[in-house]
């Protein structure tokens, strides 16, 4: 069983890979960023996902937190 363990880790990783991608389909690279950083996804982990570099993933979410912060939310 405990043999088992990193190829079950890996498929779990693909469908969560799989679900996240087909939940973002109509959502904006901004948008995407910031459900999956809501989810609790790392910036390496949400440019996998959605095909851009960890640091664009880092300047949107500067400008997420920025934006919210001067609508008072």
């Amino acid at each position: 069983m405990s043999n088992d363990l990193p190829e079950i880790i890996q498929r779990l990783d693909t469908l969560i890979k799989l679900v996240a991608t087909s939940l973002l389909a109509e959502k904006s690279q901004r948008e995407q960023i910031e459900l999956l950083s809501k989810v609790g996804l790392a910036p390496k982990e949400i440019a996998e996902l959605i095909g851009t570099t960890p640091n664009t993933v880092r300047v949107a979410l500067t400008a997420i937190r920025k934006a919210k912060k001067k609508h008072g939310r």
